[in-house]
């Protein structure tokens, strides 16, 4: 869902011939390559003077990101949107000018890369509503700043020094501004017929469910207590307290200011949010699906192009989102039959489970304690056999956090924020603990295989790793396919390679939530292209993975605000399963599982078009080498 998130790596013999595949060059591809590079740098630099909370985030300097950014916040106004497509219109004109003919294999995978996302990218965003079509509602219970800036600014912004502290005032003062010119949006944008659902915005009283209640139950909840106890103010405080080139009064006239920011600017600008979405509640339906909007079929077609890097049609991905559900449901009973669990249907078994004493948590402070220190173990144990399945290794540390308590709501059940790039930050995985009983025990594995190891944490950290990579490709660009459906597949690796080998209903736990991303198939397609209700939805997914209904209405609601996001990651994982069929059965014996991990993953992030011509090219020097 969403972030751009050190050691050289020791590569593979097959993945050095993949990324050496450009080094015997002729001048005209070096000289093309260095072309390529200098514009890729270029359009980098680009990116990260638009998102200073990415250049943040990646701690990278001040000259690659285009100048100094700890003190500003990405332009949220439509202006700052329309600056930021023309800028990636100019890019793709620029690489369409240098061309592919004078590239080296390398280099036309690079190019390949980059103009595929930018293509992309700029065919959603031509739908000038929210985030573009992958994101139409700039307010909603999981869209806006207020969903991940307080985040970003209590865990990523550092404070080591007066200037450090002094830009992140600058920044908190930029909040209430960013805060404004999104109501400038959602105004605009309501003008012109789009408008949250209903119960993105608050959901109304008599649906009576739990989880996510919309944004603005949200955005209240932040400003409900003093502000000198707001996170924005405490974590400056904490943060402070380690510097010791502070004056003790400094500090304190420093944290003052802080607070008169944030309750003279910021409160103030969290409910003039709180009053521009109230406005808009007459006038918000309970459609769920973007088909309601403008050029709704136009915009989910490109949102599905965007999130999946296929052409699949609606009707396709609801196809194969049926035959896998009915596929992993059998396997379910199989298991559920050896264990002497047959009555009832697969979902009502799984209903059971989640009331299993020996399966729950206590949902306390200490109970969620015994989930984070679980899921470590869970870690450490898939750890000690990365070497036998990979040859490229991450470094990075791993850190394991509960999801803030202000967004808990509306987020999801976990998601991984990256490391920084010079090793000051590990990575994070974030797990959603706001009600115990959502997150027994047997579903905690393959949460934790799907963000942390060997999922999004192993991929996204060997592609930042990777140095003979250019640095767009290694640490700005992402593509949800790839990167969702490797998490998915890493799910799956996890049982292949026996770590449910004694514990059948940590197994049921994976299947369940293949079953449950098979289901984001028929019920993504369904909301947004066969105007499904919410509620139809619900009923669907719940039906296959027997999850509690507030965790599946959270699901559901985030589907509707986040089109297409969904699919990519079974469409992910099934390509990569084919690419990986395809290898074992073109090379018998020598297919090595080591050799075919490092070709998906060592060229970082791509389409998965470009994903499978690389396992092809590293099939090819298997056969020959």
């Amino acid at each position: 869902m969403d972030t751009t998130r050190r050691a050289v790596l020791t590569a593979t013999a097959a993945g050095l011939a993949i990324l050496a595949s450009g080094c015997n060059q002729t001048g005209g591809a070096a000289g093309g390559d260095a072309q390529l590079n200098a514009l890729l740098d270029r359009i980098s630099t680009q990116f990260l003077h638009e998102a200073p909370e990415s250049a943040t985030s990646l701690a990278v300097t001040e000259q690659k990101a285009g100048g100094r950014f700890k003190d500003r916040l990405s332009d949220a106004s439509k202006e700052g949107s329309h600056r930021r497509l023309q800028l990636s219109q100019q890019a793709v004109a620029d690489l369409q000018h240098l061309g592919r003919d004078s590239l080296s294999n390398a280099g036309k995978v690079s190019y390949d890369v980059v103009i595929t996302a930018l293509q992309q990218g700029n065919a959603a965003s031509a739908f000038d509503y929210g985030g573009g079509a992958t994101a139409p509602y700039v307010l909603s219970q999981l869209t806006g700043s207020y969903a991940n800036l307080p985040d970003f600014l209590a865990s990523q912004h550092t404070v080591a020094s007066r200037d450090d502290a002094d830009a992140y005032l600058a920044r908190l003062s930029g909040y209430a501004h960013v805060l404004d010119q999104e109501i400038a949006v959602l105004n605009a944008d309501a003008a012109a017929g789009v408008i949250p659902p209903n119960f993105s915005i608050e959901r109304p009283p008599e649906q009576g469910e739990h989880g996510n209640k919309g944004a603005i139950p949200q955005l209240r909840g932040f400003i409900a207590g003093p502000a000198a106890q707001n996170v924005l103010v405490a974590s400056f405080v904490q943060k402070l307290g380690s510097v010791d080139s502070i004056s003790a009064a400094d500090k304190n006239t420093l944290a003052q200011h802080a607070q008169t920011i944030v309750h003279d600017e910021i409160y103030p600008a969290y409910q003039r949010q709180i009053d521009a979405l109230n406005a808009l509640k007459p006038r918000a339906t309970h459609d769920a699906g973007i088909w309601k909007l403008p050029h709704g079929e136009e915009m989910y077609a490109a949102a599905l192009a965007e999130q999946t890097t296929t052409s699949m049609s609606p009707d396709e991905i609801h196809r194969m989102g049926l035959e896998l559900c009915q596929s992993l449901t059998a396997e379910m009973d199989t298991i559920f039959k050896a264990q002497g669990m047959s009555r009832g249907t697969v979902s009502e078994r799984i209903q059971q489970l989640f009331s299993r004493p020996d399966q729950m948590f206590p949902n306390t402070d200490a109970g969620r304690d015994q989930i984070l220190a679980y899921c470590n173990q869970l870690v450490a144990q898939v750890m000690a056999v990365m070497p036998q399945y990979f040859g490229a290794q991450a470094h990075a540390a791993l850190q394991i956090k509960r999801v803030p308590a202000y967004t808990q709501d509306g987020a999801p059940g976990g998601y991984y924020q990256n490391a920084a790039l010079d090793g000051s930050r590990p990575g994070a995985y974030y797990i959603n603990l706001r009600d115990t009983s959502e997150l027994p025990k047997f579903t905690l594995p393959t949460l934790t295989h799907h963000e942390g190891v060997p999922g999004h944490h192993w991929q996204i950290s060997i592609a930042q790793e990777q140095r003979a990579l250019p640095f767009i490709r290694s640490a700005l660009l992402g593509f949800n396919a790839y990167a969702e459906g490797w998490a998915l597949y890493a799910e799956q690796l996890s049982d292949e390679i026996g770590l449910y080998a004694n514990d059948p209903w940590g197994r049921i736990g994976y299947l369940k939530d293949a079953a449950m991303r098979a289901s984001r198939l028929v019920v993504d397609s369904g909301i947004h292209a066969k105007r499904w209700t919410r509620e139809q939805a619900i009923t669907q997914m719940q039906g296959v993975t027997g999850d509690k209904r507030s965790a599946v209405v959270t699901e559901i609601e985030r589907y509707c605000v986040w089109p297409g996001q969904a699919c990519g990651y079974m469409v992910g994982r099934q390509a990569i399963n084919r690419m990986r069929d395809s290898a074992r059965s073109t090379l018998g014996q020598r297919f090595d599982i080591k050799g075919f991990h490092d070709a998906v993953l060592v060229n970082g992030s791509t389409p998965l078009s470009v994903t499978e011509s690389l396992v092809n090219e590293w099939v090819a020097s298997r056969q020959h080498g």
